[in-house]
């Protein structure tokens, strides 16, 4: 094909002004010519479009085509719907790298001209269209600039109802322009990157609101998240504060921008200024989400606030997902109960924890309370029975496999004289008393 055939569509769109025609006929039915010969001629050229790009014959649909844009652009919307599908096809099957370059840039002009001629008030819709159409052509080109502008525009007309193939190729324009164009400052990456995240969140809450499942929205804003970290751009926390935290003291009940306070501290690694903590306790509160509360409650275990890990760790204990996350909370809450020196209590979590996913680490706590009960339970009559904490700790350990915990226990049994002493055999039960009452058998050191 001659390149002034190629190059037709985008000669077209410098043809014709930006106003929309008020004949444009919007149902798909054409808004035929007066003139009965254009009409004959008209109908045809619709029909061969139509019937050409249906048989995958594109180059045979470009003549017809380009009559119709030249001689009636505003006859049907259905032009610029055949044309998108004849310009992708062509440049889907070239090998040539330079024309499938010309194709793509049809393609896209082919959107600039349904917006002159047929708009329909489907702008936002055409706009987000010509974007992921550039975006499987440009991304990888020398026209990653142009595909960006696109982009920008296909989500600053569309907002939150912005189509959801968009997402992530949107985070992958910005990549990118900001690594190989260098177009983007870090600025500039983050206030996309907010975008970005602040429209996956309103789709969750409408996916939510329509007890509809949020996996994929989830998923999206995982990948969002991977690229922009991949990005390395600093994070520093005195800029999030100077920027965010006014307008948060300013409207504190505003999730949405605890959200992207949250985000950008946790990425930052700033989560030990109490800005983030705010933040995540205004997300939890309207939207109760186990990570954020599990990661708050951690937070606040690490600040020695055990009053507010235990609030929040107990209410992520009611929207835990499945067993293990369960389980995840309930080792967190044993553990606080154990620095509290509630060792009945913190010994009720491991168990519940080993009832829920059977996690060793949990024999290994359990172990732990004994083997540092000694004080608490000696009586000093005897070694023998004053040692028999580290006979069911050494039980746990192995329940656990640690091995190196195991041979610490074992170098605190009571010795062969020490049962001697008592008449006790080595082999035969004991009951461990105190706080601990469970039973295990004599064994010595030596």
């Amino acid at each position: 094909m001659k390149t002034t055939v190629l190059a037709g569509i985008l000669s077209l769109v410098m043809t014709f002004g930006f106003a929309p025609t008020a004949s444009a006929q919007c149902s798909g039915e054409p808004d035929w010519p007066e003139d009965g010969e254009q009409k004959a001629k008209a109908t045809e050229s619709l029909v061969l479009l139509n019937d050409n790009k249906k048989s995958g014959m594109f180059k045979q649909a470009i003549p017809p085509l380009n009559w119709l844009i030249t001689n009636t652009p505003a006859l049907t919307k259905n032009i610029y719907i055949y044309a998108a599908d004849v310009y992708d096809g062509l440049a889907k099957k070239e090998t040539d790298a330079a024309k499938k370059a010309k194709y793509a840039d049809s393609l896209v002009a082919i959107y600039d001209l349904r917006l002159q001629h047929t708009p329909c008030g489907e702008e936002a819709s055409i706009v987000n269209r010509k974007a992921l159409a550039a975006y499987i052509y440009y991304i990888n080109s020398d026209k990653a600039k142009d595909l960006l502008k696109f982009m920008d525009e296909a989500f600053e007309k569309n907002g939150a109802n912005i189509m959801d193939g968009t997402l992530i190729p949107y985070m992958q324009t910005i990549q990118v322009n900001y690594i190989k164009e260098k177009t983007l400052t870090d600025e500039q990456v983050i206030e996309r990157y907010d975008k970005i995240t602040e429209i996956i969140d309103k789709k969750i809450a409408e996916a939510q609101a329509a007890g509809k499942p949020i996996d994929r929205y989830q998923n999206y804003q995982n990948q969002v998240d991977d690229i922009f970290i991949s990005l390395n751009i600093p994070m520093d926390c005195n800029r999030i504060k100077e920027k965010l935290e006014p307008r948060f003291r300013s409207n504190p009940k505003d999730v949405s921008l605890a959200k992207q306070i949250f985000r950008q501290m946790l990425l930052g690694k700033c989560t030990d200024d109490p800005l983030w903590l705010e933040a995540g306790e205004v997300l939890v509160e309207a939207e109760p989400d186990f990570a954020i509360m599990k990661n708050l409650g951690i937070r606040y275990i690490a600040q020695d606030n055990t009053a507010k890990a235990e609030e929040i760790l107990k209410r992520a204990l009611g929207v835990a997902p499945d067993k293990s996350d369960k389980a995840d909370v309930l080792m967190l809450l044993g553990q606080i109960e154990s620095k509290k020196g509630n060792n009945v209590a913190a010994r009720d979590y491991f168990r519940q924890v080993i009832a829920a996913d059977g996690r060793k680490e949990a024999y290994e706590k359990i172990g732990d309370l004994y083997f540092n009960s000694f004080d608490a339970c000696k009586e000093e009559d005897n070694q023998a029975d004053d040692r028999r904490v580290f006979l069911i700790a050494f039980d746990y350990y192995q329940k656990a496999g640690e091995s190196r915990k195991m041979q610490q226990a074992k170098q605190q049994f009571p010795s062969k004289e020490e049962l001697f002493l008592k008449n006790y055999q080595a082999g035969a039960p004991v009951r461990v008393g105190c706080w601990i009452n469970e039973a295990t058998t004599w064994r010595t050191r030596d």
